[in-house]
């Protein structure tokens, strides 16, 4: 195997790294997944219902299609934000859910290999090595690639070798717990339809906490880019505040979340990054499944276009393609995050304005369709005059 020549090898079997290799082996190109086994991201799982639909995900995969949304204010006052007609928020867990879209790139054409990745080197060989150890501690192994693809995640160690300054990229840490779901249909705490978003300084001091129905156990986590932080204090204080103590843990998951996308996303050669490891992820609201997916079929088509032309500027496209169709949104996001969770005090006025049901109904409307709604200037511009009032303090923080 070590002198195998692959069009592409992918590092990386998430989402990203998964349909990343199921559209090129479609595309007829050799590829090689290499993936860690028995890892699993902390992830809420949610996802939107035109992902199952862009990417032919079968609706039995979700878990939970949850109905509504409850913000909770650092005063402890809620808003309900429910879906209404217009669709639902999905749930996945990400352990079957991963495993399927690999299982799927299999069955398209490549070839899985569970091993851990090493490094890219290069040689007098017109195509450099990429190298990995199956266990650890095990031989170092080789195989040779016409394109390389990094989906290996936040603080991705393809894009640390090969793109300069891409170890720099900010990240918020993220911890979950993952619990049996509360059978007491009394609680008010727990919502099998319901998914529960906490803007409250003392789970998070710069991000937010969470508590998402997954059918038979519930994700609650928090993520907060202040190391000093103690992640797992805050989700025990919200499981004691709570009262989901009770419920059996069956594991507990942290990992870094980008949220800011790499300027560059490629090495001009044959080396490109996606996904977490190109930084992909929304700010704000650290959505990241659906734009993993998304940026790993664009980096499909822009590497399946550098294997047929030999022209390195394809690789550029990826990068381009994506943010002229969603950096706008990640601009906005990036700038509320900013803002709006930077104290308590604006947390409070943030909550209250999700009480609007002209924010709703937009919400809602770009979460389903993932991009800015335009069909409405009238109501874009009562909220923008609504929002300029609470950033101004003109509304009181609590009705």
């Amino acid at each position: 195997m070590s002198e195998k020549i692959y069009d592409a090898v992918v590092v990386g079997g998430g989402p990203c790294g998964a349909t990343t290799a199921n559209d090129l082996a479609l595309a007829g190109h050799s590829v090689l997944l290499i993936e860690r086994g028995g890892r699993i991201k902390p992830c809420g799982g949610a996802v939107p219902p035109r992902m199952l639909e862009d990417f032919d995900i079968p609706h039995s995969l979700l878990v939970a299609k949850a109905r509504c949304a409850r913000m909770i204010a650092p005063s402890g006052r809620s808003v309900d934000m429910p879906v209404g007609e217009i669709g639902y928020v999905g749930m996945v867990n990400r352990d079957e859910f991963d495993e399927w879209l690999r299982e799927r790139a299999r069955m398209s054409g490549a070839e899985r290999l569970c091993a851990v990745f090493e490094k890219v080197e290069r040689d007098e060989h017109a195509h450099p090595q990429v190298t990995f150890r199956r266990k650890r501690g095990g031989e170092i192994e080789s195989v040779r690639a016409r394109c390389i693809i990094g989906a290996d995640g936040a603080r991705s160690s393809v894009a640390k070798q090969c793109l300069p300054g891409a170890e720099r990229v900010p990240c918020v840490f993220a911890y979950h717990e993952i619990i049996k779901a509360p059978d007491n249909d009394d609680l008010e705490a727990f919502d099998p339809d319901r998914c529960d978003v906490f803007y409250q300084g003392k789970l998070s001091p710069d991000f937010y906490a969470w508590v998402f129905p997954h059918g038979d156990t519930a994700s609650i986590g928090v993520g907060s880019a202040n190391k000093g932080f103690s992640l797992r204090g805050a989700v025990s204080q919200m499981r004691s505040e709570l009262d989901l103590t009770r419920c059996e843990t069956v594991r507990r998951e942290g990992a870094p979340i980008p949220l800011k996308p790499l300027k560059k996303w490629d090495n001009g050669k044959d080396v490109i990054v996606a996904g977490d490891a190109a930084g992909i992820v929304a700010p704000a609201s650290g959505e990241g499944i659906y734009y993993a997916m998304v940026g790993g079929r664009v980096v499909a088509d822009a590497a399946s276009e550098f294997l047929k032309t030999g022209e390195a500027k394809a690789l550029k496209l990826a990068r381009k393609r994506f943010m002229k169709e969603h950096g706008r949104v990640f601009w906005i996001l990036g700038m509320m995050q900013y803002f709006w969770y930077s104290s308590d005090k604006r947390r409070e006025r943030f909550v209250t304005m999700c009480d609007d049901k002209d924010v709703q109904q937009l919400t809602w409307q770009a979460y389903m369709n993932k991009k800015l709604v335009r069909k409405k200037p009238l109501a874009h511009i009562k909220i923008f005059l609504k929002d300029c009032a609470h950033l101004l303090g003109m509304r009181a923080a609590t009705r």
